[in-house]
């Protein structure tokens, strides 16, 4: 079925992602939102696994979101694009990408004062970029914390002021209804229902009235004139408290907070109000983000998929002018145009700036790719920064014959999640596949099983131990000699070795005198050291050390390169042990965020480890957060970011750069050497 977006001004479009902490209740929200304006006529659930979000057998399968998810409903002339965003912290990378084509936000969280602090890392990417959020608090019928304690810790999350929008009637399991403290009409809840406007309850009104002063004296802050009003004992006009609700959401100034129950549709309806009064329009964030006004259509990408029947598909925002269907964005033409609802996709002729859609076949285009017509140069639009993968595991093709498509199924499983990341490693040669987390990578495994028919089977992957030396060796004599028939093969050196600084890696040179090793087999003997020192004595490839080849004597007819490498490589393997080999490990530069609270864990963490804590300082622009910065051996990392977050509820995180080779402890090296990476 095609359908043109009934549109002809962007002013009758909004796009909202839909963001929050894992179990908040997100999916559940677009479900409720799509049913109150009839998209749907039956709700689905979680449980059930029938919801419109988390479609794909992976969600389903996990009863969590781990892509986003885009769907598109109708009310009160608006089309509104909602896009589901996953809550785990493993999948942060889609929420942001998302976040970088709407108009605004809902937060969702729990009516728990102790879980709102995950919501820190959000609220800061938010405010950042400068995105209009609203926060929906949802399950309030099972609130087991006192509305003012939720408040209070939302308050010390955001760098904004909230601003109630409702005041909840009852709470927990009596929860019977809230207090609109813009009318300050109140309305009692009915399942499957909007909820009956009733009086005012007379327990309430001193409690309501406070919220409300608060509300209007936080909106005088940025409104002289309301502020006028308030000092002289006027009551505000209510078109003006809402003029000024949509100019300071806008403008992301303000944290508007509404209260409900999406599983019973209880507050969703007020939401949606609210959204379609108070939504910017798409203009404003367009002007947010730089993009000038005009015709040239403009468009970026927030998500690819590759779906098992239709291919490749590019879900975009359109911020600029209007795409057509067959048009040639980037000088590849779309092979389609579409709306979608979850896994469902509707045709449509036009998308106008402000819309969501989805492009077939739009080959090597990437997600945060900016998208013109007929070649038109633009500036390439922001987009979120990629997050360092922290988690790692090796690969291997259950069946043999499968390694061939794994580069290139690993490459669009690359597109469809730029958090993913893989390579083969120089060292080990292990194909090794980095994400945020377990689940994240399990994910990942899953669609190449079901997707390329690639099954995988894992497992830690080795740490690229070095080895070197301690001391050098004097006067170290190769001899190569091989008779045959005919010609035969001589090789003859004397070398020396020495240690060199951490750092220096590997030289060579020679003091031949008088010929005794002809010019043209001095390559070859360098060869020999060097492939020598690919799998030293412990089984590591050996650096920072210098070799010089001192004396030797060759064969006018036997001698030859080859016959000199061997030489070389007989002299390293007799005197590389005698120098005191040492294993070396890996040690990164880790720079840990965390709230202040935890530090003192953080840093207890990094000790155990056999970590070396640098120090610590206030994470810049992040009220309440302080960096931990520290050295840690990288095979003590695997399972660092569990750890982290199961020390910070969640919300944790860390980069990390390789930065030296050093000793490992001799207690430690006998653990390697003893185990499997010993060769």
């Amino acid at each position: 079925m095609s359908e043109t977006i009934s549109t002809n001004a962007e002013s009758r479009t909004r796009t909202v992602a839909i963001v929050g902490p894992y179990l908040s209740g997100k999916t559940t929200l677009l479900e409720s939102l799509l049913f109150v304006t009839g998209a749907i006529s039956r709700k689905g659930s979680v449980n059930d696994k029938n919801t419109v979000g988390d479609a794909s057998p992976e969600a389903r399968d996990r009863q969590m979101t781990v892509e986003i998810n885009a769907a598109s409903t109708q009310q009160g002339g608006i089309l509104f694009t909602f896009l589901d965003s996953p809550g785990s912290v493993e999948f942060a990378q889609e929420t942001c990408n998302a976040l970088m084509g709407v108009d605004a936000a809902v937060v969702v969280c729990e009516p728990d004062q102790a879980r709102v602090l995950t919501l820190a890392p959000l609220f800061q990417f938010l405010d950042d970029w400068e995105i209009p959020h609203l926060v929906f608090i949802n399950k309030m019928d099972r609130a087991n914390d006192s509305f003012a304690d939720i408040l209070n810790a939302l308050k010390q999350v955001s760098s904004r002021p909230l601003v109630l929008h409702q005041y909840p009637i009852g709470q927990g399991e009596t929860l019977q209804g809230f207090i609109d403290l813009v009318t300050e009409q109140a309305y009692h809840y009915h399942p499957g229902a909007p909820a009956d406007p009733v009086p005012l309850p007379e327990a309430l009104r001193e409690a309501e009235h406070a919220a409300r002063v608060e509300m209007l004296e936080t909106l005088a802050d940025f409104d002289d004139h309301l502020l006028e009003e308030l000092l002289e004992e006027i009551e505000p006009p209510e078109e003006e408290i809402i003029t000024d609700l949509k100019m300071e959401l806008g403008a992301d100034l303000i944290v508007p907070v509404f209260i409900g129950v999406a599983e019973k549709d209880f507050g969703v309806r007020p939401l949606l109000a609210a959204l379609l009064r108070e939504c910017p329009e798409p203009s404003v964030m367009a002007e947010h983000r730089g993009i000038p006004a005009g015709d040239e259509p403009l468009a970026q990408v927030l998500k690819t998929y590759y779906t098992p029947q239709g291919g490749k598909l590019s879900l975009v925002r359109v911020w600029r002018g209007m795409l057509t269907d067959g048009m040639t964005l980037n000088g590849v033409r779309m092979g389609g145009m579409y709306r979608l609802m979850g896994q469902q996709q509707q045709s449509v002729q036009r998308a106008y700036a402000g819309c969501v859609v989805a492009l077939a076949r739009m080959e090597g285009v990437k997600t945060g790719d900016t998208l013109s017509a007929n070649g038109v140069a633009v500036d390439a639009l922001p987009k979120a920064e990629a997050i360092a993968p922290v988690y790692a595991l090796a690969l291997t093709a259950e069946n043999r014959n499968d390694e061939v498509k794994l580069s290139s199924a690993l490459t669009k499983l690359l597109e469809e999640d730029p958090s993913l990341y893989w390579e083969q490693h120089g060292d080990t040669r292990e194909v090794i596949l980095w994400g945020q987390g377990d689940i994240h990578l399990k994910v990942a495994l899953d669609r190449l099983r079901r997707k390329y028919s690639l099954p995988m089977s894992t497992h830690l992957p080795q740490i690229p131990y070095k080895e070197t030396i301690r001391r050098p060796g004097k006067n170290v004599h190769g001899r190569y000699k091989h008779q045959t028939g005919g010609h035969g093969q001589f090789g003859d050196v004397y070398i020396d070795i020495q240690p060199l600084a951490r750092g220096e890696g590997f030289q060579f040179s020679e003091s031949i005198v008088g010929g005794v090793v002809p010019r043209q087999y001095i390559p070859g003997v360098e060869i020999g050291v060097r492939e020598y020192l690919a799998h030293g004595p412990l089984g590591f490839p050996v650096v920072d050390v210098a070799v010089t080849l001192t004396n030797g004597s060759y064969h006018s007819v036997d001698s030859s390169e080859q016959a000199f490498k061997q030489a070389a490589r007989l002299a390293m393997q007799e005197g590389l042990p005698k120098c005191e080999p040492q294993l070396l490990e890996p040690i990164l530069a880790i720079a840990i965020s965390i709230p202040s609270e935890f530090t003192s864990k953080v840093l207890r963490l990094v000790s155990g480890r056999r970590g070396q804590v640098l120090g610590y300082d206030a994470k810049s622009n992040w009220r309440g957060w302080d960096e931990v910065s520290a050295y840690l051996p990288q095979a003590e990392m695997h399972d660092l970011i569990v750890e982290l977050r199961s020390l910070t509820m969640g919300v944790g995180f860390f980069r990390w750069q390789f930065d030296h080779l050093q000793e490992v402890p001799d207690k430690v090296a006998e653990r390697v050497l003893a185990g499997s990476n010993g060769g």
